[in-house]
């Protein structure tokens, strides 16, 4: 039996549904409908790698070769309800679908090339616990599904977690997350390019820190891709 004839089984039991809209997916459709998924507020930042908003941005904190976000993200947006059920509705096939949607788009502009391994942002062992998945992991898992560069998720390991990210200011994350990363295998990454990965970059914080950790590895080079970003006021 095909996954199409699976597919539309499974949808007669119990039909799919947009995550946005709530409309109901056809059999070619997966996550999002083909309307919502042309709504998105796309940056197109991987069309200007080294030079748009947020490798911009991101450069103030960290060396970066390379960085981009599938979407802006904003507050209550529908970009943003993509974000909240990945993270707190237990749907991490979302992180992989928008993966390897973002790594089909950023292929075309040649985004990966050069890169050697993908490192998603880490969760603190308590949250991963409670939510049951990492959802940068699975935004990375998408991106190798497509593109065959290799997951690196046990080359670093977060240390501790204060508290959300989520309402903070910028120098309240810092402190934050301080000293929350920990490198255990700098062999394996020395003088590699990592692509770093998360799902949201508002002031770059986590990836910095997550960054500067892997650097002591020596002669480490990155990348970041999110699917949102949205640059702290």
């Amino acid at each position: 039996m095909n996954a199409s004839l699976l597919t539309r089984i499974f949808d007669l039991i119990a039909p799919r549904q947009c995550v946005i809209c709530g409309q109901r997916l056809a059999v070619t459709e997966s996550v999002l409908c083909a309307n919502c998924h042309r709504h998105l507020p796309l940056t197109l930042f991987e069309q200007h790698p080294h030079d748009n908003n947020m490798a911009q941005y991101l450069r103030g904190r960290f060396p970066v070769c390379r960085a981009a976000a599938l979407f802006h993200y904003e507050a209550k947006s529908s970009a943003a309800q993509l974000i909240y059920e990945l993270k707190y509705h237990h749907r991490p096939d979302i992180g992989e679908h928008l993966g390897r949607i973002t790594a089909r788009q950023f292929a075309a502009a040649g985004f990966f090339q050069g890169i050697d391994a993908i490192v998603p942002v880490p969760l603190a062992p308590r949250r991963q616990w409670r939510r049951g998945y990492n959802q940068s992991k699975e935004i990375a898992r998408g991106i190798s599904d497509f593109t065959g560069i290799p997951v690196y998720d046990n080359i670093v390991r977060r240390t501790n977690f204060h508290q959300s990210q989520t309402h903070l200011s910028q120098w309240q994350r810092q402190a934050n997350i301080d000293s929350s990363f920990h490198l255990l295998h700098p062999e394996r990454i020395h003088d590699r390019h990592l692509l770093l990965v998360d799902d949201i970059v508002t002031t770059g914080t986590t990836v910095a820190t997550l960054a500067q950790t892997l650097q002591q590895a020596g002669g480490v080079r990155f990348s970041v891709v999110a699917l949102g970003f949205t640059k702290s006021k």
